[in-house]
């Protein structure tokens, strides 16, 4: 009862707030909300959700993130915990909100070559790290630098399929006996990243509404040499590492360095939002999605206030739902009350 009657002079005081700017940034503006104003709400799993905030709330060490993660392990009611201990607030920097979708590709491969398997993931050499940027994709492909050197951690029968693993930067690779190899970002060259898409674009080969994933992997293998040839437009190089460490049936780690969860996890600017933090995204579209997510990725194109990114899971299936999306819509931190409050500026206090 104690619990509720604080939220309650806490519910008093938004209520006469209203909207707040930001008092660091003044493209930045806070709006602090009820949680009757988050469309739909009330029809969400919050248990779900819990679950995976549960997964790393503990790695955050924050004194206010510290104590909510140990009454979230000792609570049995999950929305009204996210009611009691938070405060839903749009964090804006004046950009529309935009969703987009990843996932985790699976790629057949070998720990050995052979004539089917022959192209290699790479883990980082030495120079590498201490050298940027260093050699272009061209170069490390074609040289012979990383030949005879030990820096294979598999083959695969894709070479389009391996340049996409390094754009979602992880994923799974299943080897001839069934089992699975996981591996990671390990690095990069330092060179620029340049969009084969919008290459296709500009040459006329593509137009701007056809530039999917599947049909640019499409056009590639088929044109024999304009295809490679255009994967070398890109002079950004992924390296990997293994993390198998994770088990086959949990997702890939993410930027907290724990296994993100599909359609519960989704990554985000951390400039604007706190990984570890719950999320409430109304993605809207031709597939509207209202759902408690748990900010626990990042990622190089994640940039902005209003701006995530859904993980759908792994393999090919979450490939394609990944990629039909491209929708606007509203992103709403979840805040412990004081950091929330903490947004407010110091007049209205």
């Amino acid at each position: 009862m104690m619990l509720r009657a604080i939220r309650a002079a806490l519910v008093a005081a938004v209520a006469m707030a209203g909207t707040m700017g930001s008092a660091d940034d003044l493209d930045t503006t806070y709006e602090i909300l009820d949680f009757d104003s988050l469309d739909g709400w009330a029809a969400d799993d919050h248990s779900a959700a819990l679950s995976v905030f549960l997964n790393t709330c503990g790695d955050l060490n924050d004194p206010d993130w510290k104590s909510l993660c140990a009454v979230a392990r000792e609570t049995t009611d999950a929305r009204d915990f996210f009611e009691l201990f938070f405060r839903p607030v749009v964090i804006s920097d004046g950009g529309d909100g935009l969703f987009t979708g990843y996932f985790e590709p699976e790629l057949e491969g070998s720990l050995a070559p052979s004539q089917r398997f022959r192209y290699p993931l790479y883990r980082m050499p030495t120079e590498a790290r201490d050298v940027s940027p260093w050699l272009p994709r061209r170069e490390i492909l074609t040289s012979g630098v990383m030949e005879g050197r030990g820096l294979e951690i598999a083959w695969v029968d894709d070479p389009v399929e391996l340049f996409f693993l390094q754009i979602q930067g992880s994923g799974r690779i299943r080897l001839p006996d069934g089992r699975h190899i996981r591996v990671g970002y390990g690095g990069a060259n330092g060179q620029p990243y340049r969009s084969i898409g919008q290459e296709l674009i500009r040459r006329g080969s593509m137009e701007a509404h056809q530039a999917s994933a599947e049909r640019i992997k499409d056009w590639v293998r088929g044109n024999p040499f304009d295809g490679p040839e255009l994967l070398f437009h890109n002079p950004s190089y992924v390296f990997f590492r293994e993390v198998s460490e994770v088990p086959a049936d949990r997702g890939p780690l993410g930027a907290m360095n724990r296994s993100i969860t599909s359609m519960r996890s989704i990554a985000v600017d951390p400039a604007y939002t706190p990984l570890g933090a719950p999320v409430w995204i109304e993605k809207d579209g031709n597939a509207p999605l209202r759902r408690l997510m748990i900010a626990q990725d990042t990622g190089s194109a994640i940039k902005g206030a209003q701006r995530a990114d859904i993980f759908f899971g792994t393999g090919d299936m979450a490939g394609l739902e990944a990629g039909k999306v491209m929708d606007p819509g509203r992103l709403v931190v979840l805040l412990p009350i004081q950091r929330a409050y903490a947004l407010l500026p110091e007049s209205v206090l």
